[in-house]
């Protein structure tokens, strides 16, 4: 008699041989694709190259606004590559809930750096990073608040900040090409010519080369800039070659901080624009990379990476530090969108941090060089933001209601610096945030037309309905 593995049931026929092929291995999706260890360091230095001024002129206007000696600019300087670094490594890697595994980078700089100033200037620096603490606890108290808030951002709110951080990162790089106006040099020529010609320079290789060589383009296009730098005068290396070899952060280097909730107030109210702000880059980077995903664990995880690392940095005498757009416009020109290409980039920048020639030869390449790359990766951003809004249905008066509104506001001082001069200090700092005003209206417009509205409109009908019977 057979055994029942030796015939089908009801028939004499042997049973079909059973399939000895192993099941096909889900592809692995770009963002989590490994590449190799030397495209992953070079792609990894061109997100670096691009980002590098960001810490550089934050440390250089703490160290200009609050009078530091250079011991202790250095000190902070190679503190910030290393924490930038480590922010990028927890966003990139998403170890545990922080970090949402997406290719992230983080920084200094912007509205907390701003924020931080005042409070020191004010209040002194203990005070200040104090505050930095304070705040960075305050994230993780209102995130299980601010998550639930996430379906009152859809693409409509989050393509019109993202926009608005676009633009307001292409005037940054721009300004870096021509300095302030005002200041002594404003629209150099000189800058100018290094500024234009390294877009011209980043387009010729986008244009001429394919491959790998492509994808560097960006990085290409800043080294041909910082070489035009180098031939007309205008490097400056004698300081490369000064100092140690070794650079290592100092831990509280203002002393032990103090805490005043009063004082730091502002850099609070600022966090929940940071986290709404930490919603549009989240999503616009998983759009960027092709990743479906779930924003109510993704948005959490990038916040939560966020007030690690700001919890970190607030100890070594840094701002808050926050998730950088920047990189999102290299991994669209470059279309490179492995997430190990960032977090080489966060070796690159901790390795950086701690070695003083490397830090010295970077902040040498002019900024105008810098500028002209930057205005190239931001306005990639802006073109993201503008797709989002694209899919938002503007076809519809509500939504190109709220976008408009938002986007006046938001660019508003943005586009005409100082419009708040005459408001008190503390309510300036946060109007001046063309961010912060743009996210707060589309969300607050957004809820008012298409959730409060909609449920008047419902009961007025339903007592309507009862008052005619």
């Amino acid at each position: 008699m057979s055994s029942p593995r030796q015939t089908l049931s009801g028939t004499d026929q042997p049973p079909a041989p059973e399939s000895t092929a192993p099941a096909p291995a889900h592809p692995v999706h770009p963002v989590d694709e490994s590449r190799p260890l030397g495209r992953i360091l070079l792609f990894g230095i061109q997100h670096v190259l691009v980002m590098a001024a960001t810490p550089i002129s934050a440390i250089f206007l703490m160290s200009a606004t609050l009078r530091l000696d250079a011991g202790l600019t250095v000190n902070l300087l190679s503190a910030a590559f290393v924490l930038s670094g480590v922010g990028s490594l927890v966003q990139s890697l998403g170890p545990w809930k922080f970090g949402p595994r997406l290719p992230f980078v983080m920084l200094p700089g912007g509205a907390p750096l701003i924020l931080f100033l005042a409070i020191a200037e004010q209040h002194g620096l203990p005070t200040a990073t104090g505050a930095v603490l304070l705040t960075a606890a305050f994230y993780f108290v209102v995130l299980p608040v601010f998550s639930r808030l996430l379906a009152f951002f859809p693409a409509l709110v989050i393509g019109t900040m993202i926009v608005i951080v676009g633009v307001n990162l292409v005037k940054v790089g721009a300004l870096l090409v021509t300095g302030r106006p005002g200041s002594p040099g404003f629209a150099d020529t000189t800058n100018l010519v290094l500024g234009m010609a390294t877009i011209g320079f980043t387009v010729v290789f986008y244009l001429l080369f394919t491959g790998v060589l492509r994808q560097l383009a960006v990085m290409l296009g800043l080294l041909a800039g910082t070489a035009l730098a180098t031939l007309l005068g205008h490097m400056d290396l004698g300081g490369v070659t000064e100092g140690g070899l070794l650079s290592l952060p100092q831990a509280m280097p203002f002393g032990s901080p103090q805490f005043n909730l009063l004082a730091a107030l502002p850099l609070m109210l600022y966090s929940l624009a940071s986290m709404a702000e930490a919603t549009g880059q989240t999503v616009i980077n998983a759009e960027a990379v092709g990743k479906e995903i779930d924003r109510r664990t993704a948005v959490p995880a990038t916040i939560r990476g966020d007030a690690l690392t700001s919890l970190l940095g607030g100890c070594f005498g840094l701002p808050l530090m926050v998730t950088s757009g920047e990189n999102i416009g290299i991994v669209r020109v470059t279309g490179v969108r492995s997430r190990y290409v960032t977090a080489a980039a966060g070796v690159v920048l901790i390795v950086i941090g701690f070695l003083a020639p490397v830090t010295r030869a970077i902040s040498v390449v002019p900024a105008a060089v810098v500028g002209g790359t930057a205005m190239v990766v931001f306005a990639v951003i802006t073109v993201l933001g503008v797709q989002m809004l694209g899919r938002s249905h503007l076809d519809r008066h509500t939504h190109t209601f709220v976008c408009a509104v938002a986007l006046a506001l938001g660019l508003l001082p943005i586009l005409v610096p100082g419009v708040y001069a005459g408001f008190p200090p503390n309510l300036r700092i946060l109007l001046e945030s063309g961010v912060a005003v743009g996210a707060f209206t589309a969300a607050v417009l957004n809820v008012l037309f298409h959730h409060v509205r909609p449920g008047l409109a419902a009961r007025l009908a339903t007592r309507r309905t009862e008052s005619d019977r």
